[in-house]
């Protein structure tokens, strides 16, 4: 009787990937993803910084935007217009401030205009060859920008990445956010990841004239997640102004303004985090 290869190749190219996966990934100490239950809270953004804080602590670190229908983490940490470079070693990472090491769908688009219009199969695909190909080299920290929602990217994410260290879930404080940012907490714990905690974005607004707290999107939603969800409040981070210019321009906002109320409780988060998986 013959071999039935049509039957058997899938396996075997689905083992070899997960080889691949684990090559690449046994060089990395710690692996943290960064996710919320939708769009528009910040997330791309606190994980910049997030990254960035970690560097500044002397941290090698690695930022993977798994955002493939909408990358902006090159934009944010001035890397826009650069290319992605194929080595012996696989495919190399761009190089951003303070050594930071990023992979981003958005360095392989011909222009800004241009979409990724894909469906499922295309999109794991490209994930699981970004995760088994990239040659991040020696990293103390990969963090992984997932895109809103827990949907397709996310899902495969979670489950490929082996020995996943924990989630940082991003919320605002609106009802609104409170309610989806549940679904993200009820995510990872049934795929059995550790969650670190709630980040609070756009926590408030400090005026710039008295000083005095503008809380614009309601108050202490991060706080009642965490009560009702049962984790922890990494931290709330208040609004500034600068925060969207830098982002924009392709400044970190906590190396440009390091001595920020937000900056601080960027630092204030690292730490926490560091605490856990250190």
């Amino acid at each position: 009787m013959t071999e039935n290869n049509d039957v058997a190749n899938p396996w075997e190219k689905k083992n070899q990937e997960m080889d691949l996966i684990k090559d690449k990934m046994s060089q990395i100490k710690h692996k943290i993803a960064v996710i919320s239950g939708k769009g528009g809270v910040g997330k791309t953004l606190v994980t910049v910084n997030l990254a960035m804080a970690l560097a500044k602590t002397g941290k090698k670190v690695g930022v993977f935007d798994a955002d493939l229908t909408g990358p902006c983490v090159p934009k944010m940490l001035g890397l826009k217009g650069s290319r992605l470079e194929a080595g012996p070693a696989g495919i190399g990472p761009a190089e951003g401030p303070l050594g930071i090491k990023a992979v981003s769908m958005d360095f392989l688009l011909p222009s800004d205009e241009a979409p990724v219009i894909w469906r499922g199969p295309l999109k794991m695909g490209a994930i699981r060859q970004f995760l088994g190909e990239v040659a991040w080299g020696e990293l103390d920290y990969l963090l992984v920008d997932l895109p809103p929602g827990t949907g397709d990217e996310s899902l495969s994410i979670l489950q490929l990445l082996p020995e996943m260290d924990g989630v940082v879930i991003v919320t605002i404080p609106s009802e609104v956010s409170q309610a989806v940012v549940k679904k993200a907490v009820t995510f990872a714990r049934q795929m059995n990841v550790p969650v670190f905690g709630i980040v609070e974005n756009m926590a408030g607004m400090i005026c710039p004239h008295c000083g005095e707290m503008i809380e614009v999107f309601s108050k202490g939603g991060g706080a009642k997640v965490s009560d009702e969800m049962d984790v922890d409040l990494l931290g709330s981070i208040p609004m500034d102004p600068r925060i969207a210019a830098d982002s924009d321009s392709g400044n970190p906002f906590v190396v440009s303004h390091p001595d920020s109320p937000a900056a601080k409780v960027f630092s204030e988060i690292v730490s926490e985090i560091k605490k856990r998986v250190e």
